[in-house]
């Protein structure tokens, strides 16, 4: 009996931090993929989707898209990772202000909005989406005719393999990255992953950028022109502001 009895608390503690490695997956999973959600609704990665999307084959700018997003996320996730060198009750606290700080910021834009905001991010993208359309016309009239992606239509026969490394996909991929790289979504993840559960910030930050880019692409133009970047940016500001309120009752070592 006095054997068994100092077996059983090892189980206790092995289940104690069991469930608490599952805390922390959930709680940052449910983080990224909340900041995720209300930082790219409307944002400029959004309206390049949802336009590309309209005039070319969609499941192939989805897979651009995609394929740059995942990765960016990716490298957040060991950005914010690489700084747990430094000791936790300091990245936690100043993960905290940040989002403090993002917050403010995103509830003094949204309340300085005017209903229709957004309306110039679409047409810089339409104009910057028409742009590069130029320079892919000027380089196939200068190697002949070779990618037959002009629409969603095309069915001109083609490898399956270059279906996917398409021009097309290339610029989808290269537009949003370049516009993800320093954006608010970057940075956020790369705070949320210096405080919470690399994983769970990694999977939920994911999620959160497929259920976007394919309401973008599956939806086009139409949610881009019904979605309210106001109404978004406020409801962001507080979410952001939510997180920051929470570390007032979170201890820096919880785990989560």
């Amino acid at each position: 009996q006095k054997g068994s009895s100092a077996v059983a608390p090892v189980h206790i503690v092995n289940e104690e931090s069991a469930d608490k490695t599952n805390l922390g997956f959930i709680h940052a999973f449910v983080a990224a993929i909340s900041v995720i959600i209300v930082s790219e609704l409307g944002d400029k990665t959004f309206f390049i989707a949802a336009i590309m999307a309209m005039r070319y084959n969609r499941l192939t700018v989805l897979a651009g898209a995609m394929l740059a997003l995942g990765l960016m996320t990716c490298l957040s996730v060991l950005f914010g990772y690489a700084t747990t060198v430094i000791p936790r009750v300091y990245t936690y606290y100043v993960s905290t202000a940040l989002f403090a700080i993002f917050g403010i910021r995103m509830l003094r834009e949204g309340l300085k909005m005017s209903p229709d905001e957004g309306q110039e991010e679409l047409e810089e993208v339409q104009a910057e989406i028409k742009k590069k359309d130029e320079e892919l016309q000027r380089t196939k009239l200068l190697n002949g005719p070779g990618d037959g992606e002009s629409g969603p239509g095309t069915t001109i026969p083609q490898k399956k393999w270059l279906h996917f490394i398409s021009p097309i996909f290339v610029q989808a991929f290269t537009l949003t990255f370049l516009a993800e790289w320093g954006d608010r979504s970057q940075l956020t993840t790369i705070v949320l992953a210096a405080r919470e559960d690399p994983y769970g910030v990694a999977v939920g930050g994911t999620v959160g950028h497929c259920l976007c880019t394919g309401l973008a692409v599956i939806g086009g133009r139409m949610i881009a022109q019904k979605i309210s970047v106001r109404t978004v940016t406020i409801i962001g500001g507080i979410v952001f502001l939510a997180f920051a309120f929470s570390a007032l009752f979170i201890s820096p070592d919880s785990g989560f």
